[in-house]
């Protein structure tokens, strides 16, 4: 009888630990691998190196656009009409932006403009954001000036006040 009992609990010992193992090693995957459910696909890892950028070039508006909103409020209330460019006598660009409040409420939103260089980089130069307050429906001139002659290109972003 004890013999029995010592049979059955090696294999009962046997069999929990094969068990035990199966579950252990099958949750495992390769890190160059990837699982795919019904809902998403889950990357577990990479092998190694340099990892891609994500998405580089979903939302690069700064790099494409001379006009950005920079929030989702801001994009339903604010809307640029027209902008004027010229370059001064000592040879600063200078942006004039007319800002539109699109809502029947007076709104506060705070501009600057970032001013770039022929290839699209910043310059170095970037104006603090200033507030400005838009009556309802009401459209105002934003002016930008460049402090240096390396300016040929800008962007305008516009965001909420807090």
């Amino acid at each position: 009888m004890n013999r029995e009992i010592s049979v059955m609990n090696t294999k009962v010992i046997v069999s929990m630990g094969a068990s035990a193992g199966l579950l252990l090693l099958a949750g495992c995957v390769p890190a160059s691998e990837r699982v795919q459910s019904g809902v998403r696909t889950v990357y577990t890892g990479h092998e190694g190196g340099a990892y891609a950028p994500q998405n580089p070039t979903k939302y690069d508006y700064e790099n494409k656009l001379k006009f950005v909103l920079l929030d989702h409020d801001v994009q339903r209330s604010v809307t640029c009409t027209v902008m004027f460019e010229r370059f001064t006598e000592d040879g600063r660009l200078e942006v004039t932006a007319n800002l539109r409040n699109r809502l029947n409420r007076r709104i506060e939103v705070q501009v600057n403009c970032v001013f770039k260089d022929l290839q699209g980089a910043s310059t170095g130069d970037e104006t603090p954001f200033q507030t400005l307050i838009l009556s309802e429906n009401a459209q105002e001139g934003v002016k930008f000036t460049a402090m240096n002659k390396l300016a040929k290109g800008y962007t305008i972003r516009v965001r909420q006040a807090h």
